[in-house]
């Protein structure tokens, strides 16, 4: 595992997921269901938690939501889905938390967004909301976001920037309101009886360059713990690489408790691709392991076959499959790495340095595969079974080198 020095923060606890200190950052999601519905809420939560998520929010914006939630709760405990559900407040969650005790004592964490909380009556309706996590003991996350800030803080800073003689860049403004309006509901929730160690902060934007810096100057005042994220980060491609870029550069300096990656699905896709992106930052950052990684070379013209290919993508499927049940069995299998290489120019090199790699035959090459295992060649393979001979040696190497539970 890389070396990261991490910023020193509280830690808090939510459900049992502890979230700063020197504990590994924590994965977190949001479902995209009607929360009322609790069948189907309560089978994405679990399909989440079964992706990875340790953490997992939900909308709770009505009285129909907000009642569903304890139902919620109880048919995870049914299906064997231990995961802390989070609620997401905006509004209107001082009615619906004083309304529903139930809701309040069944999530793990409130968020609140300190500019949506209401309009004249904000310091009242956050005492509230607040009042009720003190009384049921639970954490709260104070999200700011730059698309919903606190419009009286905002126009205040900017009429006292308007009056400078060198006025800021109405940019650099908006940051430093983002950050007096998280650090100002802490402490304003800290007055209200709140411990210290039960507040995480987040400042959420829609840019790579914004989210590094309004992090940056969070982290230099404050020792709550961080939840990183872009806000709308998009679709496809332009989502995972945007998130991926933020995300990792603050990691990279230690900052960050705990992140979400909110990629925005095609009609019908699957919710569990964020888990799966934001595991690979951490993966990839070397600061967790989740799963055996496969190197894979891109193909070039030595290999117009997309044999080797197919044969990286079932055994990377193969891998993830069989994770659930070896993670259970095996100490350190997440942290396994493989290789397969399409051709003779970096192939058994790459198959050398992983635990266990596979060199394909390229274009006009010998059809054979030699495979490595620490280092050194344990056989070489021919024929059109190469691809379940490979996975048994994988199964064997499993087996062999990595201690039982």
């Amino acid at each position: 595992m890389a070396e990261v020095r991490r910023r020193k923060s509280v830690v808090v606890d939510v459900g049992g997921v502890k979230v700063g200190g020197e504990h590994p950052v924590v994965l977190q999601s949001m479902t995209n269901t009607d929360t009322a519905d609790v069948e189907t809420t309560a089978r994405q939560v679990a399909a989440l938690a079964a992706a990875g998520s340790e953490l997992v929010r939900v909308t709770v914006n009505n009285d129909e939501a907000a009642a569903a939630v304890p139902r919620i709760a109880e048919r995870l405990a049914e299906m064997g889905a231990a995961v802390p559900i989070i609620g997401d407040f905006h509004y209107n969650g001082h009615l619906l938390l004083t309304r529903h005790e139930g809701c309040a004592r069944a999530l793990a964490k409130y968020r609140i967004n300190p500019g949506n909380v209401g309009g004249k009556r904000h310091d009242e309706h956050f005492r509230a909301i607040i009042g009720v996590a003190v009384a049921n003991a639970k954490p709260v996350r104070i999200g700011v976001n730059w698309g919903s800030l606190d419009q009286a803080l905002l126009t205040g800073m900017m009429d006292a920037n308007a009056a400078l003689p060198e006025p800021r860049d109405a940019r650099d403004v908006t940051m430093d309101a983002m950050v007096e309006s998280a650090l100002r509901s802490a402490r304003l929730a800290e007055e209200c009886g709140l411990p210290h160690d039960r507040i995480v902060v987040s400042a959420k934007v829609s840019g790579v360059q914004d989210l590094v810096e309004v992090y940056r100057k969070l982290a230099a005042r404050c020792d709550y713990p961080l939840h990183l994220g872009l806000t709308e980060a998009g679709l496809g491609s332009k989502g995972v690489v945007a998130s991926t870029a933020g995300i990792a550069i603050l990691l990279q300096e230690g900052i960050g408790d705990t992140i979400r990656v909110s990629l925005t699905p095609p009609p019908g896709g699957d919710r569990t691709e964020e888990v799966l992106v934001a595991q690979q930052i951490l993966q990839s950052l070397g600061l967790r392991s989740f799963a055996p990684q496969v190197t894979a070379c891109p193909g070039c013209g030595r290999t117009t076959s997309t044999f080797f290919q197919e044969m990286a993508d079932d055994i990377q499927r193969y891998l993830r499959e069989q994770m659930p049940v070896w993670r259970g069995r095996y100490r350190g299998v997440e942290e396994m790495r493989v290789a397969v290489m399409g051709c003779v120019v970096n192939g058994p090199g790459e198959s050398k340095h992983a635990d266990i790699g596979i060199s394909l035959p390229g274009t006009f090459e010998e059809p054979t595969a030699p495979v490595y295992v620490d280092g050194r060649l344990l056989s070489t393979l021919r024929g059109d079974d190469i691809v379940p001979r490979f996975l048994a040696i994988l199964n064997d190497y499993v087996e062999s080198h990595y201690a039982p539970r």
